[in-house]
C-alpha cells in the first residue's frame, strides 16, 4: 500500500505494520482521501486532525466499514525543524485518521512504538514551547517557605520539595 503524499515511506510502513482493519477500518482508505498540510504557526497545535463527518457518522461509517470521507492533517510548520517531533506527531494523527479516533492506550502505544515522542532536551521545538509557558507565568522564581532559598524557575510544575532543605515545598506568601 503507497503512503499517501507527504508521508515519509517508513513511517507509513511501520503504521501498516502495526494497525489492522479491525482497529483501524479507515486505513485503507487513507491513501485516496488524505491531505497533509501545514497550518498558521499562530494557532499554537502541533497537530490536527479533520474529518469531513462529524463523530456519529465516523461511528456509522467505522461499524459498516464504509470510508471515512475527505481527510485532513494539518502541522505546525516548526515541525520541520524537529524530524523526531516531527514523525512522532505525524504517527499520532495518522492514527486518529485511521479510526482510533480517541486518546486510549491503544492509541499511546501504537504511536510510541511508531515514532516515539523525543526528549525535551533532544527537541527544539519542545524547548521553545517550554520557554514561551514559563515566560507567560507569574512566578519566575520559588521561594521556599521553611528555609527562605529562592532558586529560578526551570519547570512548569510547582516544586514538591525544597531543593536546599528537602522538606515539602510551602510557597512565602
Amino acid at each position: 500500500m503507497q503512503p499517501p503524499e507527504g508521508v515519509p515511506p517508513q513511517l507509513w510502513e511501520s503504521l501498516v505494520g502495526e494497525l489492522d482493519d479491525e482497529i483501524a477500518p479507515f486505513l485503507p482508505y487513507l491513501n485516496k482521501n488524505l491531505t497533509l498540510t501545514y497550518e498558521d504557526p499562530g494557532q499554537g497545535r502541533l497537530g490536527l486532525t479533520r474529518f469531513e463527518f462529524d463523530l456519529n457518522e465516523l461511528e456509522r461509517r467505522r461499524r459498516f466499514k464504509m470510508g471515512p470521507g475527505k481527510i485532513a492533517i494539518m502541522l505546525h510548520p516548526d515541525l520541520n525543524d524537529d524530524i523526531a517531533l516531527r514523525d512522532h506527531t505525524l504517527a499520532h494523527e495518522l492514527v486518529h485518521a485511521s479510526g482510533i479516533t480517541s486518546h486510549n492506550a491503544i492509541h499511546s502505544k501504537i504511536v510510541d512504538k511508531i515514532a516515539p515522542a523525543p526528549r525535551l532536551r533532544d527537541s527544539i521545538v519542545l524547548q521553545n514551547m517550554r520557554q514561551r509557558v514559563l515566560e507567560s507565568l507569574p512566578e519566575r522564581t520559588w521561594i521556599c517557605g521553611n528555609c527562605g532559598h529562592a532558586w529560578e524557575r526551570r519547570r512548569v510544575t510547582k516544586p514538591t520539595r525544597c531543593p536546599k532543605c528537602a522538606r515539602p515545598f510551602r510557597k512565602v506568601n
